[in-house]
Order: C-alpha cells, then structure tokens, then sequence
C-alpha cells in the first residue's frame, strides 16, 4: 500500500553536517559494516524492526511472570561466586595493577581491593535469585549477565541479557511444562504484534506457529546422543558424539533441525553440568535437568533443572567440583536453615530474539554487541 504524506509547512531542526561522509548509506549494508557503526545502525529499518520484537519479547516476558503472580528480583551484577562454575569470568578490582599488592607468598593480596577480596560481574543471577525463591516461592530475575568466553562464533556474546524464574516446590517436569508454556506464549505474542516486522526481516511468521502452539518433543540425553549419531553418519559435517560429552554448537544445530518446534534434551551426565543440579532418582549418574533447543538449527535458548536442596549433598557436589565451599557458604546457608525441592531455568534473551527474527548472528540481537577484542559501541 502506498501512502502519501501531506504537509501544510517543513522546518528542518536537523541536518547532516557532511552528507558525503555519513556511513550509512541509502543502499544494502552487511551486518558486519553495521556492527563497526553501533551508534548509527539504530537508524536503520533492519535493526529497528530487530529492536521492536526485542521490545516486545522483554515486555511480554514481564507480564508473562506478573501475570502468574511472580515476583522481580534484582540480583546482584557485581558477585563473588561463580554460577556454572566454567571460570569464564570478568573479574572486578579497584587495585592498582601498575603496582598490585603482595602477599608473602607472592600472590594478588585480593584483601586489599574494595570488597576485601575477589569479585566479578555475574554469569548469572540464579543462585541469589534462590534466596528469595525459598522466602517467596515464585520469583524470576532479568537482567545483564557476562561470560569472558574468547569466542566470536555467531552464537556468543560477553554481555547478554538472560531471564531466570525460580519456584519453590516445583519440580522437573513441572520445571519443563513452565519452559514451553512460556516459549509458546513469547512466539505467540510476537505473531501477535510484530508479524509486520518479521516479514521484514524476510522471516516467514508461518514457520514460528509449530512454536506458539507447544507440544514441543522431549528426548533424553541418551536418545539425542543416539540421533546425533545416526545424522553424523549422513552429514560429514556434524561430528560423532561420544556418549558423555556435551554437545557442541554442530550437535545442536543438527539435532534441532529435525523438528518443526523448540525440543527438550533432557537427564544429562552429572558430571557436564553445575554442581547444584538434583541427581535423577532413576540413575544417579544423571541430572534432572533440560535444555531447550530451538528449531531451524538455532540451538540452546534455555537451561534448566531441578536443584539440589539436601546440604549434605550439595557439600559434596561443591568439593568434587573442585569449588572453595568459603565462597558458597551463603548458599548451603539457605539449605542449612531449611529448605524446599525447587527448580528453575534461564532463558537466554538475545539467542531468543536471533531465533525468532530468524538472524544469522546472536550480535544482531542485542543493542551494543559486546565482542571479543571490541569494545568501542
């Protein structure tokens, strides 16, 4: 449809200083050359059709949670324990590193700095967010996170945006049920109100209806293992997967591939996961825990489990971890002064919108990509 604009009077308030210099253009411009003008893209009809299904995905998922009587917390960005326990972690000093403090032994005299020892920004905000979980049962956080991973694959970034629910009672399968109810209701908002959006992007909305219906399959660590398998016979390009590995980005993506929806993977091995996760009944060598694979080889936008609530157990995961059980006395507290079974996951919402925009890169996603050795905005 055309349409035409009318004016009875035109006052220019701001002008280009230097039209021949301005980087953007009136034609195509890839990502990349947009990503070295993150002050300037904004501008653009591609990122502001980005921005406006971000909008939209960050205000439903808030009233998502309003709605179910949940309560917002706001967990700590500066914290001194690590989550998943991968060490990948920006660390936070006020010490002067031209001239770092000693200890006799020749160490970083952490005690020196502002918080009297070692702090970082959060890889994420559900332990403390399970703190008030145990006082007010049904709680979620939303916020920043960080990962000092030196990757610059299309699936990463260093500041992303991630939101967590945590309930108290609830377990696995109630944990996964919250998982989908939630997905499908996030993919349905944005059919809703951005499918305009989407068809600019060259995203068919179509595609994402399997998605806002639910239903989405479920398979075992073991089943998926198995499937991967088989697609690596087929596909030289997806690598076999040793029963108790992790999958890599190639497993995901092919896996997620089969279905027309989000799909659980779920009951991993214990020992390639975080040291909080409840141990399966069934076999002890497993977690009840998920992730979430979005389809079309998009891969993991949610992490969830079950957590462990007996001290005693939970002491013995953190040693065979490997972890200084000082740094979590905090948490075995909300264990050692009672405790409920509780679960909870954490969705990631920049590989959401990358999924549901049907970007090529995660950075798209995010209003100022923060990459490995780039930092200017």
């Amino acid at each position: 449809m055309t349409r035409l604009l009318s004016a009875s009077a035109v006052e220019v308030v701001g002008w280009v200083d230097d039209a021949e210099t301005y980087p953007i253009a009136k034609k195509r411009h890839t990502f990349e050359y947009l990503r070295g003008q993150a002050h300037l893209r904004p501008r653009t009809n591609t990122i502001g059709a980005i921005t406006r299904v971000r909008t939209t995905l960050a205000n439903a998922i808030h009233n998502y949670f309003h709605e179910r009587d949940f309560h917002w917390i706001n967990t700590p960005i500066i914290t001194g324990s690590d989550c998943e326990g991968a060490g990948e972690l920006f660390r936070v000093s006020t010490l002067d590193f031209a001239n770092l403090p000693r200890t006799p032994a020749g160490e970083v005299d952490f005690a020196q700095d502002f918080f009297a020892g070692e702090s970082f920004l959060t890889v994420s905000g559900q332990l403390e967010v399970e703190s008030y979980c145990l006082a007010m049962s049904k709680v979620y956080t939303f916020g920043p996170t960080f990962r000092a991973e030196r990757s610059k694959t299309r699936r990463h970034l260093l500041e992303f945006w991630m939101v967590e629910p945590e309930v108290a009672f609830m377990t696995h399968e109630e944990n996964m049920a919250l998982q989908e109810e939630l997905v499908s209701f996030l993919v349905a908002r944005v059919l809703e109100r951005r499918s305009r959006e989407l068809e600019m992007l060259g995203r068919d909305p179509k595609a994402l209806e399997p998605a806002a219906e639910g239903h989405y399959p479920r398979l075992t660590y073991k089943e998926a293992v198995a499937l991967v398998n088989r697609i690596a016979q087929e596909d030289p390009e997806v690598p076999p997967l040793p029963y108790g590995e992790d999958f890599g980005a190639p497993h995901e993506a092919a896996l997620s591939r089969r279905f027309d929806r989000p799909v659980f993977v779920e009951r991993y091995p214990a020992r390639i996961k975080a040291f909080y996760m409840e141990p399966d009944p069934e076999d002890p060598e497993l977690v009840l825990n998920d992730d979430l694979l979005a389809p079309e080889g998009y891969g993991e936008i949610i992490g969830g489990s079950q957590r462990i609530h007996d001290l005693e157990l939970l002491r013995r995961k953190i040693q065979e971890f490997g972890l200084p059980e000082e740094v979590y006395d905090w948490y075995l507290d909300l264990r050692r002064f009672g405790s409920v079974p509780h679960s909870g996951f954490g969705l990631g919402l920049e590989r959401t919108v990358a999924w549901i925009c049907g970007l090529a890169h995660v950075r798209e996603a995010i209003p100022f990509p923060r990459m490995y050795t780039r930092m200017r905005p």
